[in-house]
C-alpha cells in the first residue's frame, strides 16, 4: 500500500466511524457538506408537532436540530450513532434538549436498532448505507421500526460519482441506485426516488413508505 492509500483509508475509516480528535474534526466536515441533503431529508419526512423520529448514523449532528425544529417542543428526536466521539459530542451540544427530554441519544447502527416494532412516525439516515454489508436487513430493520402511516428517508450521495473518490475504494459499499430500490421494494416499501443535483456531488432521496 502506498503513503496515498494509506492515507485515504484512514479518512475512509473515520467518515465510517469518527473516533477521537480527527473523528470530531470529521463531525464538523460531515455537518457542513452534508447539511443540505440532511436538510432535504428531514423535509422529505413531512413532520408533524409532537411526532417521535429517528436520525440513524446521525456523525456530526446536524440532523438531529433539523429534526427538534421539525417535530417541535411536544416531540422527541432519536439519534442512533456507532460512534461513541460523535455521540459524546451531540450530549454536549444538544445537553438542554436531552435534559427537557426531547432528545434521546444511543449506540447502535442499521442493522439492529434500538426500538420496539412501529415506535417511530419516521426516520432519515445519510450516507450511511455505504458502511453497511448486510442492506437486506438494514431495510428490514427500518421498515419494522416505522409505523404504517410514517416514512423512512435514505439520504445518499450519488454511488457513481462516489466511486471516483479515492477514499470510496477503501471500505465504501458502492451500489447502483436501482439495485437500492429493488432491495427497499423487497423488503415491503413503495420508494419514490428523486434525484438532488448538486454542482459538486449529485445526490439521491430514497422515499420509502410501508405498503
Amino acid at each position: 500500500m502506498t503513503v496515498r492509500d494509506a492515507v485515504m483509508a484512514g479518512i475512509a475509516k473515520q467518515l465510517g466511524h469518527p473516533s477521537g480528535l480527527r473523528g470530531r474534526l470529521v463531525g464538523m466536515l460531515l455537518n457542513k457538506g452534508n447539511r443540505a441533503l440532511v436538510n432535504a431529508a428531514v423535509q422529505a419526512l413531512e413532520l408533524q408537532a409532537g411526532a417521535r423520529v429517528g436520525d440513524v448514523g446521525f456523525g456530526g449532528g446536524v440532523g438531529l436540530k433539523f429534526l427538534l425544529d421539525g417535530v417541535g417542543r411536544s416531540g422527541v428526536v432519536h439519534g442512533v450513532e456507532l460512534s461513541e466521539t460523535m455521540l459524546a459530542r451531540a450530549r454536549r451540544r444538544y445537553s438542554r434538549e436531552i435534559a427537557a427530554g426531547r432528545l434521546a441519544l444511543q449506540q447502535g447502527g442499521l442493522t439492529q436498532l434500538p426500538f420496539g416494532d412501529e415506535e417511530l412516525s419516521g426516520v432519515i439516515t445519510v450516507n450511511t448505507i455505504y458502511f453497511v454489508t448486510e442492506l437486506d436487513r438494514a431495510f428490514a430493520e427500518l421498515s419494522r421500526v416505522v409505523n404504517r402511516s410514517g416514512r423512512i428517508v435514505i439520504g445518499l450521495a450519488d454511488p457513481d460519482a462516489m466511486e471516483k473518490m479515492p477514499t470510496s475504494r477503501h471500505g465504501f459499499h458502492l451500489r447502483p441506485v436501482p439495485e437500492l430500490v429493488e432491495t427497499l421494494r423487497s423488503a415491503g416499501l413503495v420508494v419514490d426516488h428523486r434525484q438532488i443535483d448538486r454542482s459538486h456531488l449529485p445526490a439521491h432521496l430514497l422515499i420509502c413508505s410501508r405498503g
